[in-house]
């Protein structure tokens, strides 16, 4: 089955009571038992529902997986899978990531006794000079957030998988239309379902997608046990959504392209951070790994000046000022101040990350509204 009938049908079938197209929201928390411990499958909402159940068929379908586990955001999958890790564990993770991972990583998890390494893995070599006996997992995000580098996954899934250690990848901002990691190698995949999954600034959630049965259910533990699970109107709105992936990341990838090349042409932009741009140090692996080339698009203008990096985010009119991304909406986003604010600024310099760095989310409006509302901010 292709892509865009999977994300029509997978994990959905007719409700059998009514016939009901749709998956019904199962808003209850608890089901009638039979008998004590004899039920239809279903006992608590906490442990299961069947709105989640159907959302989770669907996304392990999509990234090519056995196994779907939803948590109530990104973060709580996130937090799943530290869980997993004991004190003197050692963790790799990319130096250019999503700035709430890095939070949970050092402020929550690194208390514990869990030890992280961030370094440059767009270089393969790097990973593997700061494996040492005590790794555990290898944390990949690619394109990484907010400077859209790209990760060999098969690379630094051999690698780990070599050593006997796990590989997860942030897949968040490719999403399973452009790129599925476990067909790469990976062990595990991770979702901000709020974002393209999602698609629509409306849910906040979280997935992991993977095929081993032993791992799945450690993580379903988890899931239970900790709690943080997705409400069933969350997880009918994430199924709506995934209906439209397909044609929403097709929209999303042309008009990130014109909007990247325009920007790369403009005078006053310094630089452009865009895997689809030739100039792009990943753009050749991007190709090879990617179906496309994303939404997302990151620039900073001549001169590095940070009060003309808020006047243009401030000008800007069709794109708005807020953190997140992959909705039907363009957004504008300042990663030193908002998304990557957690992330000491000495650690955001050392990694590349500069206090003028602008990051768009660019939507399925009308392209030429785009460039011309950039083109208004920008002057």
């Amino acid at each position: 089955m292709r892509f865009g009938t999977k994300a029509i049908h997978a994990g959905v079938e007719p409700d059998p009571t009514t016939g009901a197209i749709m998956t019904p929201i199962y808003q209850t928390s608890t089901y009638v038992q039979e008998s004590p411990g004899k039920h239809k499958g279903y006992e608590y909402s906490r442990t299961h529902n069947p709105t989640r159940t159907a959302l989770q068929k669907a996304l392990a379908a999509l990234e090519n997986g056995k196994h779907g586990i939803c948590y109530a955001s990104g973060l709580a999958a996130t937090d799943a899978v530290l869980k997993l890790f004991r004190p003197g564990d050692e963790i790799i993770a990319t130096n250019d990531l999503y700035g709430g991972t890095y939070r949970i990583m050092k402020r929550i998890f690194e208390p514990f006794g869990l030890v992280f390494r961030f370094v440059d893995m767009s270089q393969a070599g790097t990973v593997e000079a700061a494996i040492t006996d005590q790794t555990r997992m290898i944390w990949i995000e690619t394109p990484t957030n907010p400077l859209l580098k790209i990760i060999d996954v098969a690379a630094v899934a051999a690698l780990a998988r070599a050593r006997g250690i796990m590989s997860v990848v942030d897949n968040t901002f490719a999403s399973p239309y452009l790129q599925t990691p476990l067909d790469l190698g990976a062990d595990v995949v991770m979702h901000s379902v709020t974002k393209y999954l999602g698609g629509h600034s409306d849910t906040v959630m979280g997935a992991l997608v993977l095929n081993d049965d032993e791992l799945a259910q450690q993580l379903a533990f988890i899931q239970n046990a900790s709690g943080a699970v997705p409400g069933p109107q969350d997880c009918f709105l994430v199924l709506r959504g995934l209906k439209t992936l397909h044609l929403r990341m097709q929209r999303h990838c042309e008009n990130a392209v014109r909007v990247a090349h325009w920007l790369h042409e403009h005078p006053k932009v310094g630089r452009v951070y865009y895997p689809g741009l030739p100039s792009h140090p990943g753009h050749e692996l991007a190709a090879r790994q990617m179906r496309a080339f994303g939404g997302m698009v990151s620039f900073e203008l001549r001169g590095d000046v940070y009060e003309e990096a808020v006047r243009v985010m401030e000008n800007l009119q069709v794109f708005s000022l807020g953190e997140s991304l992959g909705g039907v909406e363009s957004l504008c986003t300042h990663p030193a101040s908002m998304t990557h604010a957690s992330i000491p600024a000495a650690e955001r310099a050392q990694a590349g990350l500069k206090d003028t760095l602008i990051r768009l989310s660019v939507g399925v409006e009308d392209v030429e509204d785009l460039i011309e509302d950039l083109a208004q901010a920008i002057g």
